[in-house]
């Protein structure tokens, strides 16, 4: 697998972020940096920064000149994967509602099925949350193979087509300034997702697969003192 310079993507983040004047985006990538430090992503052992940092590169190339998003990309998994507070954030309240819309929170009463569906639903409270789980799950999917287990492939692979694909062509619709990366982004998921698929053969195994995460609790992820005790961060 390709190793992305964690260094190189930083330095560039910062120098263009420089230009723009982007206040809060310039604040996060800092603060992601040093939140995120000593925690490497499960499978691929790259550093856990790499992943944000390979998303706001890429937000940038679609387009995105927006401070709050690409503040928001940058800082999406600090509070879920850290316990860092939402209010402890060095962003405004608009980034950090596109980082509490990714910020997945399971209720005890609620299935994994049932949880992801109410997720991926409230991804459509603001533009910037659909685009920044584009993003995510692009990357993601893109770095699963050979570095995942099946069963964490399968999942993804049928919340992505049948909870994730329909949210980004319902927002496409409702936001009509930003329908060019999401579009972009939408197809991107959707090839490497079917790609993925054939694989796998998950589809001939769909109903399987969502009887499973209906009939399993919706459960808290790790703490990360579990994760970095272990150098490796669990989430994907």
């Amino acid at each position: 697998m390709y190793k992305y310079d964690e260094d190189k993507m930083f330095t560039y983040l910062r120098g263009f972020l420089t230009g723009l004047e982007y206040e809060q985006s310039l604040a996060a990538l800092g603060f992601a940096r040093e939140k995120h430090k000593g925690c490497i992503r499960k499978g691929n052992g790259q550093p856990y920064i790499v992943h944000p940092l390979w998303m706001a590169c890429y937000a940038v190339a679609l387009g995105i000149r927006d401070d709050s998003i690409i503040a928001a990309i940058l800082l999406h998994d600090v509070p879920e994967d850290t316990g860092t507070p939402l209010s402890a954030l060095p962003v405004s309240d608009e980034a950090r509602e596109i980082v509490d819309c990714m910020t997945i929170k399971p209720y005890n009463s609620e299935s994994k099925w049932q949880c992801k569906e109410r997720y991926f639903r409230g991804l459509l409270r603001v533009p910037g949350a659909i685009i920044c789980k584009g993003l995510d799950r692009y990357n993601n999917l893109s770095t699963m193979e050979g570095d995942m287990p099946n069963s964490s492939i399968d999942k993804n692979i049928i919340e992505t087509n049948e909870l994730l694909l329909p949210v980004m062509k319902e927002a496409k619709e409702k936001w009509p300034s930003y329908s060019n990366p999401i579009f972009i982004l939408r197809t991107n998921v959707r090839t490497i997702c079917d790609t993925l698929d054939r694989v796998h053969n998950v589809s001939a195994r769909r109903d399987e697969i969502v009887e499973k995460l209906k009939n399993t609790p919706a459960i808290q992820e790790p703490t990360i003192e579990a994760s970095r005790s272990s150098k490796s961060n669990p989430r994907f």
